[in-house]
């Protein structure tokens, strides 16, 4: 079985070792509880959604309710672990050549250096970490697919946080023709810079990972993951009893 069904969403199947290879071409997201959440009211997201060609799971959570429903995905592959593999998969591949997008000021630029560092060539071509609301500046956005236009890549990894990232792709994957291969990665970026800190491996494992980033940044993630994410469990159990609907109101009671 190539994809399972999570409420609305059709989630591949692959195992880490098998996306490898199966990655050629196409935009690849990785889509965790908050995205599953975003999907159920934001129109333009799922529209994003539609567009990609892979979703490949990034929580743990996610391979817990597809076991609860008894359609079992092989693994976990989260954005940030399935990156180091793809550029080091490709570490030979001269067709390969990645270009960052995402960060605060300095990281991409700092990710870059280090990948490079650790593969031995310039499988990095380009790096931009954009300002802040530079989504709703046309301008800017004419600016940055410009300067990867003139980079020589053909793989575009965005850091943007979601749904940004996955909505830029939607709105400018046309205007980058040779980009071939676009992923939306979260704060990948941060880590490959060592600007953020990963969450112990047993935590990610086990479906933790959420409680160590809200114990790193509280103020920024308490909604999201205590609020915004809670409704996710019932949608599931709906989904179990054949009772799941895409306009189902069990979010909207529980945000009020």
């Amino acid at each position: 079985m190539r994809k399972i069904k999570i409420l609305d969403l059709e989630i591949d199947n692959f195992s880490q070792t098998e996306f490898l290879q199966e990655f050629k071409s196409g935009v690849l997201f990785t889509p965790n509880v908050d995205h599953l959440m975003k999907l159920q009211k934001d129109l333009e997201f799922q529209r994003a959604y539609d567009m990609s060609d892979y979703k490949i799971c990034d929580s743990q959570i996610i391979v817990y309710a597809s076991k609860f429903l008894g359609t079992p995905l092989e693994e976990r592959i989260s954005g940030a672990d399935f990156f180091p593999a793809f550029y080091n998969y490709h570490r030979n591949n001269q067709d390969i050549r990645i270009f960052l997008l995402g960060a605060g000021k300095g990281v991409a630029s700092q990710a870059q250096k280090n990948i490079n560092q650790k593969i031995g060539r310039n499988i990095i071509v380009g790096s931009y970490s954009p300002p802040f609301g530079f989504e709703k500046d046309w301008a800017e956005c004419e600016h940055i697919v410009n300067i990867i236009k003139n980079s020589s890549a053909t793989v575009l990894a965005v850091g943007l946080g979601s749904p940004k990232q996955e909505k830029w792709i939607l709105n400018y994957k046309e205007s980058l023709p040779n980009i071939k291969i676009f992923m939306g990665l979260g704060a990948t970026i941060d880590f490959e810079a060592g600007k953020i800190k990963r969450c112990p491996k047993w935590m990610g494992q086990v479906g933790l990972e959420w409680l160590f980033r809200l114990s790193r940044e509280p103020q920024r993630l308490w909604k999201r993951y205590i609020l915004d994410d809670i409704p996710f469990f019932l949608l599931v159990l709906k989904q179990k009893l054949n009772l799941y609907r895409k306009d189902d109101k069990t979010t909207m009671i529980l945000e009020k």
